[in-house]
C-alpha cells in the first residue's frame, strides 16, 4: 500500500500527540513539520521527521504532501487552511477554523472550490464512552430524548496569556460541549440562554472573560439541554454526559486512575478522575486521526466537517450575546 505523506503544522502539546499517533499507523509517512520553536522541531527530527521548517510557507513549497495536520495557534488556522487547500492538500485542523463567522465562511468557500477534504478536531466525538451514549440514543434505547446534561470542568484554569487569545470560555472550552450537544442526539440547536460568573480568578474577569457558566440549549424539536462549565475543579478533569428520555436514561461518567474502592469507618474512598484532557482523551485522539486517514484512503466524507465547526461557533457566539444581553438568543440571530 502506498503511504500517505503527512505534514504537521504546530508541535505544541496537541501537535506532539498527533505526531506520535501518526507514527503508529503503518500506511502513513510524516514527511515534514513546521513550528517557530526550534526545540519543537528537534523533537520532530528525533521522531524521524526528515524535513522541518520554522516557516509554514517554506514547508508547503518544499515538500510533497498529501495531507496536513494544523495544530498551530487559533489565529493561524484560517490562513494555513486556505494556503493548504489551494495547494490541493487535504486538511485536518484543530478547532476552531476561526473566531469570526465571516472568515470561516471565506475558508469554507475555498474548501468547496478546491474540493479538498477538511476535518475539524472535535476529539470528544471519538471517545468510546460518548460514542456508546450516541449509539444507544440513536437506537432509541432511551426513547425520545427529553433532557441532555453535559458537565465539563477543567482541573485548573489556563494562563491569562492563553485566555486573552482563545476567544474566551464559550469559544475555547464550551465549544466542545456545544459540538457534543449536537452529536450526542443528532439534533440542531435553536436557542441559547447563558449565565456566567467569575468565581475562580478575578484576573480572568479583568481580561474580559468568565470562568464559570451554565448554558441552557433548546433544540429545534423542543428537547432541552444544560451544560455546566468550570475552569477549575479541585478533584480533577470532570467530563460527564447524560441523556434522559421517554424510555429511560443513559450516562457516561468520568474515567478514573483506577477502579479501587476502600471501605472503612471513615467512609468509602476511591481514586480521583484523570487529571488532564491529554490523559482523558488519549484513545480518542488516536481514533480521531485514524478516521481522518481512513477517510482519505477510502475517499469517504470526513466524520467532522467545516459545517459542524460553523454550527458550534454560532452557538458559542449566541451564548456570548445571551450573556451580555441577559436573554435567550436564537441561533438565527447570529450571522
Amino acid at each position: 500500500m502506498k503511504k500517505i505523506k503527512i505534514a504537521i503544522a504546530g508541535l505544541g502539546r496537541i501537535g506532539k500527540i498527533h505526531l506520535n499517533n501518526l507514527l503508529l499507523i503503518p500506511y502513513v509517512e510524516v514527511v515534514a513539520a513546521t513550528d517557530p520553536n526550534k526545540g519543537s522541531l528537534k523533537y520532530a527530527e528525533e521522531k524521524g521527521v526528515i524535513s522541518t521548517f520554522d516557516i509554514f510557507e517554506d514547508m508547503l513549497s518544499s515538500s510533497s504532501i498529501d495531507a496536513i495536520l494544523i495544530c498551530s495557534p487559533t489565529d493561524t488556522h484560517a490562513k494555513y487552511v486556505e494556503m493548504s487547500a489551494k495547494k490541493g492538500i487535504h486538511i485536518f485542523c484543530e478547532k476552531p477554523l476561526d473566531l469570526s463567522l465571516s472568515k470561516v465562511s471565506e475558508v469554507m468557500d475555498v474548501i468547496d472550490r478546491t474540493e479538498v477534504k477538511l476535518m475539524l478536531g472535535f476529539n470528544r466525538r471519538f471517545d468510546k464512552e460518548f460514542r456508546k451514549v450516541r449509539e444507544l440514543v440513536k437506537n432509541e434505547a432511551v426513547g425520545k430524548p427529553h433532557l441532555v446534561k453535559i458537565t465539563s470542568r477543567d482541573p485548573e484554569a489556563p494562563p491569562l496569556s492563553y485566555i486573552k487569545k482563545s476567544g474566551g470560555l464559550f469559544l475555547d472550552m464550551t465549544i466542545h460541549d456545544f459540538d457534543m450537544a449536537r452529536f450526542i442526539v443528532g439534533k440542531e440547536i435553536a436557542e441559547v440562554y447563558a449565565k456566567g460568573a467569575v468565581l475562580i480568578d478575578q484576573n480572568i474577569g479583568a481580561a474580559g472573560d468568565i470562568d464559570t457558566a451554565i448554558i441552557t440549549l433548546t433544540y429545534t424539536d423542543g428537547t432541552l439541554a444544560i451544560i455546566d462549565n468550570s475552569r477549575e475543579a479541585a478533584y480533577g478533569y470532570d467530563q460527564r454526559v447524560e441523556v434522559f428520555g421517554s424510555k429511560g436514561m443513559v450516562q457516561s461518567n468520568n474515567n478514573f486512575h483506577d477502579s479501587h474502592k476502600l471501605y472503612n469507618k471513615q467512609g468509602i474512598h476511591a481514586a480521583l478522575p484523570l487529571h488532564f484532557f491529554l490523559d482523558r482523551y488519549q484513545d480518542a485522539y488516536k481514533a480521531e486521526i485514524l478516521e481522518f486517514i481512513n477517510a482519505l484512503l477510502d475517499d469517504k466524507a470526513m466524520p467532522v466537517t467545516g459545517a459542524d465547526g460553523m454550527q458550534s461557533l454560532k452557538i458559542g457566539l449566541a451564548a456570548y450575546k445571551s450573556l451580555q444581553e441577559g436573554r435567550p438568543v436564537k441561533i438565527s440571530e447570529i450571522g
